[in-house]
Formats: C-alpha cells, structure tokens, sequence
C-alpha cells in the first residue's frame, strides 16, 4: 500500500458537516483523518458554489458558501486533522471488534477506530450534455459546469443550462451581474 495513516476517526467527506466533526471529536481529545475525492475541503459549497449566499447557517443571518467553509477549517485548525484529498474510498473493512481499515483508489490506507461517513451528495460529476465537439469549449473556453467567480461574467451575455435547484440559484444570483441572462431548461 503507498501510505498508512493511523487516526481515532476516519472522516469520510470534508464538506462542513466532516469538518464540523473534526471540532467535536477534537473536543473529546480524538484525532481525526478526513478523506475527500475533491481537491480540497469545503464539499458542495466550495466546488459548485463558492460565492453563494447561505442563509440558513445559525449565527449568521447571511454567509458566502467559502467564508462558512474557511471558518469551519479555522476551527477544526487546533485539532491538527489530517486530510487526503483527490482520493476516493474503494474499501471499508472492518478487521476486529473495535478497528477498521479504509483503502483510497490510490492505494491510501487509514486505520481507524470509528469512520463517520459525511458523505454528502458523493463524488460530484457534471451531466454534460451529448453535444458533438462540446469537449473543445470545455475548460475556461466557453462551457463551464461550475460558477467558481461569479465576477468572471460580469457583464457577460450568459446561457445556465439546467433547471435544478442550482441552476435557478445560479439565475437570480447573476441576474445581477451578467448584461444579459437566459435560462435553458428542456
């Protein structure tokens, strides 16, 4: 196996309900390891919405989706938990009455008293259309799956794609930003 981590909690997931648990477990002097397949801690909120407006977040009558996440990473800071990030948990085993071992699709291995599974919605993949060529208009060329600055379509012509939750979000947030907005859905 490339690498053996040894930790209390094995934390699967590090969107703010994995990284709120790394605080908790950090009270009760446990050392944790969290497991994401993203690049980096933060979940749904830093990867499809970073700059979002959250509002249902006690404490804060309104907070942009990485500020939440940046505070959750202070806080958890203390506790010195650790994080695999870009790996993706192919086993889970339990080997004895109170261990178990977790194996990544790059081979890490955690060894773990207890694993919270704080999943989330899981590994994000955008449904791409079945456009012939859409490839070549892919990566800051034209299509993008995720709004990470919303600034970069500053008085843009914009089309969103979609008629999730996320596209409708996306729609009234840069309703304000764009010089013009159309909604494509079916």
């Amino acid at each position: 196996m490339a690498n053996t981590i040894q930790t209390d909690i094995a934390i699967i997931g590090a969107g703010p309900v994995g990284l709120f648990a790394v605080f908790e477990a950090g009270l009760l002097k446990m050392r944790c390891h969290l497991i994401d397949y993203l690049p980096q801690a933060g979940g749904q909120l830093s990867e499809i919405y970073p700059k979002k407006p959250i509002y249902d977040i006690p404490g804060y009558p309104s907070v942009l989706a990485q500020e939440l996440v940046d505070n959750l990473v202070k806080q958890a800071e203390p506790f010195n938990p650790g994080y695999t990030f870009g790996e993706r948990i192919e086993t889970l085993e339990k080997r004895d009455e109170r261990d178990f071992q977790l194996v990544t699709n790059l081979g890490t291995n955690v060894e773990a008293k207890a694993v919270v599974i704080a999943g989330g919605l899981g590994c994000f993949e955008p449904r791409k259309p079945e456009v012939e060529g859409l490839t070549k208009f892919e990566n800051g060329k034209g299509v993008n799956y995720m709004i990470l600055d919303p600034e970069q379509y500053r008085d843009k012509k914009l089309v969103i794609a979609g008629g999730g939750d996320s596209a409708l979000d996306w729609a009234i947030f840069l309703s304000e930003v764009c010089s013009e907005l159309t909604l494509v859905h079916r």
